[in-house]
């Protein structure tokens, strides 16, 4: 992990309004490559919505978001996007694969969108499906998989190209037990070995533990919890 004194994603002094609800009032995080970052609140805390805004999902009303010394307010829309695609992975709570599509397809599918030949991108996407073991539901379809096999497949396609940073909104939130253990595994596990960074929206001590740290969002602000682990 590198010195959080140059940090890959920084977000300074945030904030954003939903009409008259407001999600941030001034929250900040700064996460360092290889970093492993928990985010903890209660619900309508905005850890979503910081979440996105360091994304470049969404813009916010005040404040900036750096990435590698670079304003996303400064970059167009196009390339935002090309930077979310590249560098950036994005584990939802329940996954949001596209229904139509087999897991070989959906984990492919960003790599196709960049522009890579179909049967080099289906090599790669089933390469990291069996990394994350789950190559045996390659053909199946979302509908066809339990929740723990869906959300493995969403991890594999936020890493299949081998992003700098992985933003994940409560992985194991909508799974049980098990399921949750084994996904979080296969995320924490992926995430080291490319050495990607990786933020953690959760509410579940268990899955905060593993981070090298805690940050808790209170009513749109952020305050470090504990020390660095």
């Amino acid at each position: 992990m590198t010195d959080a004194a140059t940090p890959l994603v920084s977000g300074r002094d945030l904030h954003k309004s939903f009409g008259r609800t407001a999600a941030l009032r001034g929250a900040s995080l700064d996460v360092a490559p290889g970093e492993i970052v928990a985010v903890t609140g209660p619900s309508g805390s905005g850890k979503s919505t910081l979440l996105h805004c360091l994304a470049g999902v969404i813009a916010p009303d005040a404040g900036t978001v750096t990435y590698r010394d670079h304003r996303l307010s400064d970059l167009s829309a196009a390339a935002r996007t090309r930077l979310r695609r590249q560098e950036v992975g994005l584990v939802l709570q329940l996954g949001q694969l596209v229904p139509e599509l087999t897991a070989l397809e959906n984990v492919a599918l960003p790599l196709l969108l960049d522009r890579r030949r179909r049967a080099e991108a289906q090599a790669v996407a089933l390469e990291r499906l069996d990394r994350l073991g789950v190559a045996d539901v390659a053909q199946a379809r979302p509908g066809e998989m339990s929740g723990g096999q869906a959300q493995r497949v969403a991890i594999a396609r936020a890493l299949v190209t081998e992003p700098a940073i992985v933003l994940a909104d409560e992985p194991t939130g909508a799974l049980d037990t098990v399921a949750g253990e084994q996904a979080l595994a296969a995320l924490v596990g992926a995430v080291r070995e490319n050495g990607a960074a990786l933020v953690l929206v959760t509410h579940d001590n268990r899955v905060a533990a593993v981070a090298h740290r805690e940050v808790e969002l209170r009513d749109g602000r952020t305050d470090a919890v504990g020390v660095p682990r």
